[in-house]
């Protein structure tokens, strides 16, 4: 019966039924639309090729993802800082090997201008992208090739997994300032530790307006060798050596360095040192091997404010040195003696800095932060720049941010005569649940007198015991070792 009337109130409101179809035709449309554009993005999210293949995807941080996807400009201008070390350690490194089979880089939608050859320059903007090959494979998102070869360059092999030569070349290699800055310089750090009351400071120092002649025969930049002696007496004897430019080679894709006589060459992840210089206590001659230890590196760093340039990286955060030690014509010889290697480039007017590294049993510790012409320390309005990482066998573990360093104590230090360096000092880092305390002994110091007269303060670098406490990842974590660390106070 009510099907009967159904289909007869049909037959006399026309009209009125078909508008009702309609409307349910129009839902009914509507939702076999939605539902195959679901069906749709769901498939969209499980295609490798859009995803780059892979169950994980590292994306640069605060990129729109939608323009990203689509294409938009939103995602020609972001980058993933430090690519390489994620590549290379943090993802793809020994600590995470038996749960990361391959890691792919990948370049999306950079925006290029080309210019013809040998023509006049108009300028076509470009989109390109770029990927390594083997690694593209390794994750399911390798191309179809239709034609051709497609597999690894030198470059491709050299990014992904290095040879020890070329990973510290890369991390060790220098630099030219991007202007001409008096205060500019770059060096090449060393300390070694040939006994327990006895070390040696070395640094190979470029500086100047590198790169830029003067109105004469003569340019406006050198080098010099800086080496700092302590003595098992106790005592610190300092020695140098002046080179022109025209006596210094640098390379910018290699750790070699030329300062006179004296030389730093790497191959294959050892360092051979040749250093001459003169002091008050006669002629030092210093040929040494250092050998960093394997996967003890932290990445490189570089700070831009301004006319503001900091640079720092670790190739050797712990190292062993072998070789002879020669003071006029009594040597001494060396043997697997504890060492550290650093390097930094930059502009240096009225810069100062924190830092401290040591070696204990299991962990090696670094911590830092520079402090630029308009930050210098505690009258800072500037978020603090202070962090600290932690490194084993497998890598870097963890970095962590502080925010100060509470110096306690006074006891006095060596050189600048009425200087007075901390007895001790601790300082807090945390990073989500992983907190770490580090507290510090300082046994002895060495403090130098800053030229400039608007530059108020002294240079302190110290060696002592520091102790590491607190827990990483949920687990305990408790070291000792020595180390050296370096801070400025004021006069």
């Amino acid at each position: 019966m009510l099907l009967t009337l159904a289909f007869r109130h049909l037959f006399v409101r026309k009209l009125r039924s078909l508008i009702l179809l309609l409307g349910f035709a129009l839902g009914v449309g509507v939702m076999v639309v939605l539902l195959s554009v679901g069906q749709a993005m769901l498939e969209q999210s499980r295609d490798v090729s859009l995803v780059g293949g892979g169950e994980v995807t590292v994306l640069p941080q605060g990129i729109d993802i939608e323009a990203m996807r689509t294409g938009g400009l939103g995602a020609m201008f972001f980058g993933i800082d430090r690519a390489r070390f994620l590549t290379r350690q943090v993802l793809g490194g020994p600590r995470h090997a038996g749960l990361v089979r391959s890691v792919a880089p990948a370049i999306e939608g950079k925006l290029l201008y080309l210019c013809k050859a040998n023509t006049a320059c108009h300028p076509t903007a470009v989109r390109a992208g770029g990927e390594v090959p083997s690694r593209a494979t390794a994750l399911g998102a390798g191309l179809a090739l239709r034609q051709g070869s497609w597999s690894d360059s030198p470059a491709d092999s050299a990014y992904v997994a290095p040879t020890r030569e070329q990973l510290y070349d890369e991390l060790d290699r220098f630099h030219v300032p991007p202007r001409a800055d008096s205060t500019w310089g770059e060096w090449q750090y060393y300390n070694v530790v040939i006994a327990p009351d006895e070390w040696w400071y070395v640094t190979y120092l470029v500086g100047g307006e590198v790169g830029l002649p003067a109105a004469g025969s003569e340019a406006r930049w050198g080098a010099r060798m800086l080496l700092t002696h302590r003595r098992p007496d106790g005592r610190y004897e300092r020695y140098a050596a002046t080179a022109p430019s025209a006596d210094v080679r640098f390379d910018t894709t290699r750790a070699d360095l030329t300062i006179g006589p004296s030389t730093v060459r790497q191959r294959d992840g050892l360092y051979t040192l040749h250093v001459r210089a003169m002091g008050r206590a006669g002629q030092v001659r210093l040929d040494l091997r250092i050998r960093p230890l394997l996967n003890r590196y932290f990445p490189p760093v570089e700070l831009r404010e301004h006319q503001f340039l900091s640079g720092y990286v670790v190739p050797g955060l712990a190292a062993t040195a072998s070789g002879t030690i020669c003071l006029d014509r009594r040597c001494t010889s060396v043997a697997d003696a504890a060492a550290y290697h650093d390097h930094n480039w930059g502009v240096w007017r009225d810069v100062t800095w924190e830092w401290g590294a040591s070696q204990g049993a299991t962990l090696s510790l670094l911590y830092g932060g520079v402090y630029g012409p308009e930050q210098h320390g505690a009258g800072s309005t500037v978020s603090s720049p202070l962090f600290l990482a932690v490194v084993d066998s497998l890598g870097v573990r963890q970095v962590l941010r502080f925010s100060r360093i509470a110096y306690e104590g006074g006891q006095r230090a060596a050189g600048a005569s009425g200087n007075v360096a901390p007895r001790h000092f601790k300082l807090v880092a945390g990073r989500g649940a992983d907190t770490l305390t580090v507290t510090t002994d300082v046994e002895d110091a060495l403090a130098t007198g800053m030229a400039a007269a608007a530059f108020q303060r002294f240079f302190l670098q110290m060696r002592g015991r520091a102790v590491l406490r607190g827990r990483l990842a949920g687990q305990p974590v408790s070291d000792t070792g020595q180390g050296f660390f370096e801070t400025y106070r004021s006069r």
